[in-house]
């Protein structure tokens, strides 16, 4: 069971929650960053931070979807994108919200970066899931 969490004394978030918990001896997956990198290791969407968010959360349900669960049941990602911009980061929050992630409302940071791990990479997510009781048996 995942109780999601909006603190009342603080503002509320608009499209994800203050905290996510649950019980202890509950099944959790620890992804690593999801990256814009398609089977064969090509880059995706090359200069469109848009266009990687969605290769991204395609990558993101794959890595989920091998140990057992769905974005339905993400507690947390951090969102990392390689610019300064507020609107570069909202346009990746877009996608984000589209994807289903925003659903729970996960808890989630958005975080502007210098750069990530391959040549041209503008976006990577990472997320700690519940592995569904039902999956892991």
């Amino acid at each position: 069971m995942i109780q999601r969490v909006i603190a009342a004394a603080l503002f509320p978030p608009p499209t994800y929650s203050h905290a996510s918990v649950v019980e202890a001896g509950t099944k959790l997956a620890f992804l690593a960053g999801s990256v814009p990198l398609d089977a064969k290791g090509n880059l995706v969407g090359e200069g469109d931070p848009a266009r990687q968010a969605e290769q991204v959360i395609a990558n993101l349900r794959e890595q989920l979807h091998a140990v057992g669960s769905d974005l339905e049941h993400v507690l947390a990602t951090d969102v990392h994108v390689v610019s300064s911009e507020p609107a570069v980061l909202s346009a990746v929050w877009e996608v984000v919200e589209a994807s289903g992630l925003s659903t729970g409302p996960h808890s989630s940071t958005l975080i502007g970066v210098a750069c990530l791990g391959y040549t041209g990479q503008l976006v990577e997510i990472t997320a700690t899931a519940v592995v569904p009781e039902r999956a892991s048996r």
